[in-house]
């Protein structure tokens, strides 16, 4: 399963880079406004395609179709890595269709129904980013919106990669990756939480200990 962040902040970004664990980038309004303060947005996304090679999401601001779709002319002219984030809505899917046939790569986002996800395949979509935890929020079964997605998927054969967005623990994570997933995205503080178990942190400390009592080196 390919792992992406979710954000738009570069120290974050590079951070995971260099540890070679990301395999792309997700944004959406609310973060670059997180990061931006007098910068232009267009930039931050072109500084993230030179750290990260592999997709990035950047999403348009527009809701109705025409201009949406001059919004994604404009965002993938930054970068071959970007990839538009666009809506799940009528005009976003027609959108979607319409840039698609341009070679313009999408990430279809706010799906919270399997229905919905199977309209973005149909309308191509290179990838469909489901909410598993805005779901959970209000009392629903995000995990189990994944597992339908990747069911009717695979019954009709849709190329489109499920994304599972809005993780919030590493569960989501493992869940996603069970489930099968093509991609996660998570914020920084899941992704390093991944890397964490308290055994490995009390073995480690009990190796260093016993080395020390040799008073050797390496």
């Amino acid at each position: 399963m390919k792992i992406f962040l979710d954000t738009a902040d570069l120290v974050e970004i590079r951070r995971a880079a260099d540890a070679n664990l990301i395999d792309g980038i997700t944004t959406n309004p609310s973060l670059v406004s997180q990061v931006a303060g007098d910068r232009d947005p267009k930039e931050i996304y072109k500084e993230i395609c030179e750290v990260v090679d592999g997709p990035v999401s950047a999403e348009v601001v527009a809701t109705d179709k025409d201009t949406m779709v001059a919004e994604a002319r404009k965002l993938a002219a930054l970068h071959d890595n970007i990839v538009v984030k666009l809506p799940l809505t009528e005009d976003g899917l027609k959108a979607c269709r319409a840039v698609g046939t341009e070679g313009i790569r999408t990430n279809v986002t706010l799906c919270f129904s399997v229905s919905q996800a199977l309209l973005a395949a149909k309308a191509g979509a290179t990838f469909v980013s489901p909410f598993v935890g805005r779901i959970d929020d209000i009392s629903g079964e995000g995990m189990q919106l994944i597992h339908q997605i990747r069911q009717v998927y695979d019954n009709y054969g849709y190329d489109t990669e499920i994304l599972a967005a809005s993780l919030r623990h590493p569960m989501h994570v493992v869940e996603s990756m069970l489930i099968g997933a093509d991609c996660a995205t998570m914020p920084p503080k899941v992704l390093w939480q991944l890397a964490k178990h308290p055994l490995t942190d009390k073995g480690l400390d009990a190796f260093l200990e016993d080395w020390d009592k040799l008073g050797a080196t390496i």
